[in-house]
């Protein structure tokens, strides 16, 4: 206001010299209680303004004496709202520290310098009481909380937490359920119902979860789809063994649905391929390995592509292998199948060119596992280099086993896992999408990946077969037939050369998968 007096000041002087300039000031008369002033008329308008400039003054100055009182409240306010702020950051610092005694300490202060601030200062006091190690209190102070809607997600965060502390899992799912119930949830309350859902294995309530989480956006999209995905599998897995018809035929449903919605996830992928052809579904089964293949290859793919046909000749089979490797060139284990193909395809020495020597120089740069070590002791070994085939022996029995190869069993069964397994594995795909091995972790025995060599070199000649090669590490149940050959009369095995006959990525174990 007085900026605005001001200005119009400067107007009026204005006005005045430009009268004045003019040569005619005009006049003014002014008759007040027989008084009588005469001027000039600019003179008349210079006066007026001071006048009204000076009133203005006087009046602002007497409204700030008297709204003084008001400005000192509003000072000590703010002064005392600033001392809150720093009393709570404080007192939540000592919570955070596990300094109990002076986080109570400050909650309590807080308490005095911020009532209109109570969901901080009620946190502050519960987790103070937390730090303190007062469950009691802890729970009195965020049973509290729950009267007031935007502290309840808080609370019942707090109070699950307390439960799980003490170990009653029941009163921390209801807590779950209840902040999950709310309509503005968090995802810590999907989380730990979704644990609770599949600790008990109960696979559709866990779906239902997650489709509910999804509807809410509570989850992304992509962390919904891997959980779908991985879920359907291990209900998949259960139903495969079913007595029921309908249930086995559940079973491929949901095994085909994980398929398409995370290619990458290998074990619902190898599930639905491995029931796809027992239904007489080839062509649909390589299909969705193929896909799978290109997104995260996996050694049990590899089998399950290979075991779509056991009886086709060893050409048609590397030639198989070779179309599968080219979904993926670039990956590891499309190297490492171009090796298999090499082999597979008969005698590697043709026209003088190691192919699987070749094809086996593309792993140099690869780290040295016990996989890989066989690998290359079989390659040596075709090639007529025992010695080598030797050393890359005992490279192998020092050298790290793979986890991914480690999800096949003994018998050559591909994720044949507990219910606690599947549980585990839905969890982590969900968050990272990325599998777990728990045979590995466990230190289980898994499929060999060394293969039996001769120990001496007198051995070779039985350890050969009769085309000069030796026998493949992992064997189907029916060996490919010769090439434009009919399949020779059988004839017994020396005992040298017999080798058990193991089923790969067949199905997983009923008693593991329910």
């Amino acid at each position: 206001m007085i900026r605005t007096a001001l200005v119009v000041f400067l107007v009026l002087a204005a006005a005045v010299a430009v009268l004045a300039l003019t040569g005619d000031p005009g006049r003014a008369s002014l008759t007040w209680l027989g008084w009588r002033a005469d001027t000039t008329a600019a003179a008349a308008v210079l006066i007026a303004g001071l006048g009204a400039l000076v009133a203005v003054l006087i009046w602002r100055t007497l409204i700030w004496i008297l709204e003084a009182p008001e400005r000192a409240e509003r000072a000590r306010a703010v002064a005392r709202r600033r001392q809150a702020d720093e009393v709570l950051a404080r007192g939540f610092l000592a919570a955070a520290a596990g300094d109990g005694s002076e986080a109570r300490r400050l909650a309590g202060k807080a308490a005095d310098l911020a009532p209109d601030s109570p969901a901080l200062t009620r946190i502050l006091a519960a987790q103070a009481a937390e730090a303190a190690g007062d469950p009691a209190a802890a729970r009195l102070a965020y049973g509290a909380m729950l009267d007031a809607p935007e502290m309840r997600l808080a609370a019942h965060k707090g109070l699950m937490q307390l439960a799980l502390a003490q170990g009653d899992r029941e009163a921390a799912l209801t807590h779950a359920e209840a902040a999950f119930g709310l309509a503005r949830t968090a995802r810590w309350a999907w989380r730990a119902l979704l644990e609770a859902r599949l600790e008990a294995g109960d696979w559709d309530a866990a779906l239902a979860l997650v489709r509910s989480a999804l509807d809410r956006k509570v989850v992304s999209p992509l962390v919904a789809d891997r959980a779908r995905a991985a879920l359907l599998a291990a209900k998949a897995a259960r139903l495969e063994h079913a007595a029921e018809p309908k249930a086995r035929a559940q079973a491929l449903d949901c095994a085909v649905e994980a398929a398409k919605l995370q290619p990458g996830f290998a074990p619902g992928v190898v599930m639905a391929a491995r029931l796809l052809a027992k239904e007489g579904k080839t062509a649909r089964a390589a299909a969705t390995i193929e896909a799978a293949w290109k997104a995260a290859p996996h050694p049990a793919l590899f089998l399950a592509w290979r075991d779509l046909r056991t009886d086709e000749t060893p050409k048609a089979r590397a030639q198989r292998l070779l179309d599968l490797a080219a979904h993926n060139p670039a990956h590891r284990e499309s190297l490492i199948l171009n090796v298999e193909q090499a082999l597979i395809a008969g005698r590697p020495n043709t026209g003088g060119v190691d192919l699987a020597a070749e094809a086996a120089r593309a792993l140099d740069g690869q780290p040295v596992t016990a996989r890989i070590a066989g690998l290359m002791a079989r390659v040596a070994y075709a090639g007529g280099r025992p010695d080598e085939a030797r050393v890359w022996m005992a490279r192998g029995m020092s050298a790290p086993p793979e986890p991914d190869w480690s999800d096949l069993d003994p018998e050559g069964r591909a994720f044949a896992y507990h219910a606690s397994d599947w549980a585990r594995l839905v969890a982590t795909f969900a968050e990272t999408g990325e599998l777990i091995h728990p045979r590995h972790e466990r230190r289980e025995r898994g499929l060999p990946e060394l293969p039996e060599l001769p120990l001496s070199y007198a051995d070779s000649a039985a350890f050969l077969g009769a085309d000069g090669l030796p026998p493949v590490l992992y064997p189907l149940d029916a060996d490919p037939l010769p090439d434009d050959e009919p399949p020779p009369a059988p004839t017994p095995p020396s005992p040298r050369a017999a080798q058990p006959r193991r089923r790969l990525a067949g199905a997983s174990r009923a008693g593991k998968s329910t």
